[in-house]
């Protein structure tokens, strides 16, 4: 990725985290990575491009975070529990102001949007990535085990973000631990 693109995402994705995206405009945009909004044009078509790049820039760099993570634990129970750590650690690397994905999702409604496939496509591989552990841990319906943990982290990181209380995600990792254990004995007694 050229220098001038790279600072752009970067730069937008900053303001987007720390104001919103709709509020962002790309003369701030522009003016923070230090172009004009010509320059910003000529890489990217319409805001909406940039606001797509930025969310696809910031699943690359959350996949690489969840392999050096996951890279680090011992087994799959304990991979999936890691993804609390990630979820708290991005909220509290982006201010607290939520999900970027669920922030930028509720900015364009249309399900269609590119925006919004954008989130979808995130969303989605993380919901991959936790139904192929719980295959890996043995549990009986992986994609059923997936979407509860999903649905804990994802209630977990809107509810540390309102409070700006972390200690939720302690809470939602304990009964995902021994939903997961339930799971996981349920398994091998059958």
């Amino acid at each position: 990725m050229d220098k001038t693109r790279t600072r752009l995402i970067d730069s937008a994705l900053r303001l987007f985290l720390s104001h919103g995206v709709h509020i962002t405009g790309v003369t701030a945009i522009a003016s923070l990575a230090g172009v004009t909004k010509m320059t910003l044009y000529s890489h990217f078509p319409s805001k909406d491009s940039l606001i797509v790049a930025c969310l696809d820039e910031r699943d690359r760099r959350w996949r690489e975070e969840v392999a050096r993570t996951l890279a680090k634990q011992p087994d799959p129970v304990s991979s999936m529990l890691a993804f609390f750590d990630l979820y708290e650690r991005f909220l509290l690397r982006d201010s607290g102001r939520g999900c970027l994905f669920v922030n930028s999702a509720a900015e364009f409604p249309q399900p269609d949007h590119p925006v919004r496939l954008a989130v979808s496509r995130h969303k989605q591989g993380i919901r991959e990535n936790l139904s192929a552990l719980a295959a890996s841990a043995g549990v009986r319906d992986p994609d059923m085990a997936a979407e509860g943990l999903f649905i804990l982290l994802e209630g977990s990181f809107v509810s540390g973000s309102m409070s700006q209380d972390t200690p939720v995600f302690d809470t939602a990792r304990r009964m995902a631990q021994g939903w997961i254990q339930q799971q996981a004995s349920q398994e091998q007694s059958a």
